[in-house]
């Protein structure tokens, strides 16, 4: 009898986010505390640009507004989204024909919450922490109408505060230069207490603008991993980037991969807002966070418990049981080499347990093509709570856990050093024993065990499960053996 992976439940919850540039509609499918985003589309309906003329949301800006928001309420209704919370952020919030353009919203059957700029710092603050738990700093999310600071230490939001700093302001604001625009940035910044005693912490950027600034420094440096997430600039980094900002034309801004057109045409503004701030705040550092104010407004509907879940693990998990072949036993992989990497810090622990829950994700692409499969999972996976480096061994892991050629994983440079690089390659070549030795099920892990003894990579077999032993068991075995510097054993009890 085969024994698949069991039906897993489909959750979908969204957020249909009304902003100062654009109206957007997320739909989120997954575990609640790692959902994996399945439709994303917005309209840049710019109802923010009208506001520094006359204090009122356009009338063909708010129609264009309004045909997305329809369009989206009936998305939702047939994409049987359980949960769908609608927000209007700051451009709803002054307009002076706010009221109306809500009140036009509730005709499609949407109710808009429209959240104070502190609600609004809050929820970035809670993105932030529901990808990067273990944040401290402050959470920088930048719009089109205003500028949001949130306090991030100990999985928690402290201070929070709003401030009209949008992209949408700052051409006017910058008209009498950098300096002129610091101290007035900075005059509001201490008007409202900021920074206080937060100085010399890092950044945490949220929001298109940075994520464009963030896409332009990949651009510029050549990186060999252009992920967004988690991307840090340092500080030394804002000199390029102002540089390249004065120098580019919008035309060549446009042009980079990925780059869209709407903030090419702001990146000089958010650049030169992003120096007044690290001078302000004197900021060692920089990291842009690909989750902000929609997904912080998931992780505060969350239970504690929930909440206190590891992202990354979770998100593996569930991803390994939606490809797996038989019921995953990814955790027991875990467990079962363990002994063999009884050192490592924390931080290499949990990669390597997200390897073992993915140790069978790339099963059912081609042979030719599964290192390959496993590579761009690794390094591409829709993951939340793992840095750059940490994707890159998460890839290398699973390139070698597929079969996959060394000379074939791509170069990453500096990025990692070669002794993590090296002991993730163990745990592939480890996890791809223990996948052979089982034929992928759980039951003969626990006829066996594994263990460096001196210079010795001991495989045990218990009584009963001697059969398990074979040529192509052996032969992977001698490969970790030799990964590890140590001579293989295998020994029947």
């Amino acid at each position: 009898m085969r024994h698949r992976a069991p039906e897993l439940a489909i959750h979908r919850s969204a957020v249909i986010d009304i902003g100062s540039n654009s109206v957007r509609l997320v739909v989120y499918e997954g575990p609640p505390r790692a959902p994996a985003v399945i439709f994303n589309e917005k309209v840049p309906a710019g109802l923010g640009r009208g506001l520094s003329t006359d204090g009122k949301i356009a009338p063909e800006d708010a129609e264009r507004g309004l045909i997305a928001l329809r369009r989206y309420a009936l998305l939702a209704q047939h994409m049987e989204v359980e949960d769908l919370q609608c927000v209007a952020t700051a451009a709803v919030r002054d307009a002076t024909n706010g009221a109306d353009f809500i009140a036009g919203a509730a005709e499609a059957g949407l109710v808009i919450r429209l959240l104070s700029g502190e609600e609004e710092a809050l929820a970035a603050g809670c993105g932030v922490l529901s990808a990067i738990p273990d944040a401290h700093g402050i959470a920088v999310d930048l719009g089109g109408g205003s500028l949001e600071l949130a306090e991030v230490a100990q999985g928690r939001v402290g201070r929070c505060a709003s401030f009209p700093l949008g992209v949408l302001r700052l051409p006017a604001l910058r008209k009498e230069g950098q300096q002129q625009f610091e101290r007035a940035v900075r005059k509001l910044l201490k008007g409202a207490g900021w920074p206080g005693n937060l100085t010399g912490l890092p950044l945490y950027l949220v929001g298109g603008s940075w994520r464009a600034l963030s896409r332009l420094d990949l651009e510029l440096t050549k990186d060999p991993l252009a992920v967004l997430d988690q991307h840090t600039l340092p500080r030394s980094a804002l000199r390029r980037l102002l540089r390249a900002t004065k120098r580019l034309s919008v035309e060549e801004l446009k042009a980079i991969p990925g780059m869209a057109a709407n903030r090419a045409v702001t990146l000089p503004d958010a650049a030169a807002l992003l120096a007044a701030l690290v001078n302000i705040i004197d900021v060692p550092e920089m990291t842009i966070s690909s989750s902000g104010l929609r997904e912080g407004l998931l992780y505060q509907a969350l239970d504690a418990k929930t909440q206190a879940q590891d992202p990354l693990i979770v998100a593996a998990e569930f991803e390994g049981r939606r490809l797996a072949r038989f019921a995953p036993h990814g955790r027991a992989i875990a467990d079962w080499i363990a002994p063999l990497f009884a050192h490592e810090a924390d931080a290499d622990r949990r990669v390597r347990l997200a390897a073992s829950l993915l140790s069978d994700v790339a099963w059912s692409a081609n042979p030719d093509f599964r290192a390959e499969r496993g590579t761009e999972i690794g390094l591409h996976g829709n993951w939340r709570g793992i840095d750059i480096p940490g994707r890159i061994l998460l890839a290398r892991a699973l390139h070698a856990g597929f079969g996959g050629n060394d000379v074939d994983f791509p170069v990453m440079g500096a990025l990692v050093g070669a002794e993590r690089l090296g002991r993730a390659r163990q745990w592939g070549l480890a996890i791809r024993l223990a996948q052979r030795l089982t034929g992928g099920v759980e039951a003969p892990l626990k006829g066996s065990a594994i263990g460096c003894e001196d210079d010795r990579l001991v495989l045990r077999l218990n009584p009963g499960w001697h059969h398990l032993a074979g040529e192509s068991v052996e032969r992977r075995l001698r490969s970790l053996a030799q990964a590890l510097g140590a001579k293989p054993e295998l020994v029947l009890l």
